[in-house]
C-alpha cells in the first residue's frame, strides 16, 4: 500500500475527511462535440474516471495525469485549473470513508492500445450526457453532464 494512501487511511480512521485527485479525459469529435472517456473500476466494475491518491512531491494535477496514464491509457495535456469537485463514499477493507475528489480535464493526444491496467479496466468514449447516466457517483454524474470547456480552447480535432 503507497505511504500516501496509509496516510488517508489513517486520517480517516480519526474521522477526517480525505482526498484524491481525477481526471476527465476528453476530446472532440469529428462535428467538434465533447467527449469523455470512462473506465470501469477494478472491483465493481462500476464506470468511473481515473482517479487515485494525491502523490508525494506532485501537484494534484500531475498526479491526475499519471492516473489517467495508468488506469486508461491515455496521455495529453491537463488543463491547469481543476473543472471541479465532487465526494463519493470509497470501500476500505472494513469500513466506509468519505472522500473529496479534485478533478481535472485532460485533452488526450494519445490513446495507448496497451496501458498499465489495461487487463483490468475497460474504457469508453461517451457523450458527456451518456456518461453521466453510467455513473453511480450523484456528484460526479452532475460534475460529467454540465461539463464545460475553458475559453478559448486549442482543442485537437480528428
Amino acid at each position: 500500500m503507497a505511504a500516501t494512501k496509509k496516510k488517508a487511511v489513517r486520517q480517516a480512521k480519526k474521522g477526517e475527511r480525505i482526498r484524491q485527485v481525477a481526471a476527465i479525459p476528453f476530446r472532440l469529435n469529428a462535428r467538434g462535440d465533447i467527449e469523455v472517456m470512462l473506465v470501469t473500476s477494478r472491483t465493481t466494475r462500476r464506470f468511473i474516471v481515473p482517479k487515485g491518491w494525491p502523490m508525494k512531491g506532485k501537484s494534484g494535477r500531475k498526479a491526475a495525469t499519471i492516473e489517467a496514464l495508468e488506469e486508461a491509457g491515455v496521455r495529453g495535456k491537463t488543463l491547469k485549473r481543476p473543472a471541479g469537485t465532487y465526494s463519493y463514499w470509497k470501500r476500505l477493507a472494513n469500513r466506509f470513508v468519505r472522500v473529496d475528489v479534485i478533478v481535472f480535464l485532460l485533452e488526450v493526444t494519445e490513446e495507448l492500445a496497451d496501458w498499465q491496467e489495461a487487463k483490468r479496466r475497460q474504457r469508453a468514449w461517451l457523450a458527456p450526457a451518456d456518461a453521466a447516466m453510467l455513473i453511480d457517483e450523484p456528484d460526479l454524474s452532475t460534475l460529467v453532464s454540465t461539463l464545460t470547456l475553458p475559453e478559448p480552447t486549442t482543442l485537437v480535432r480528428p
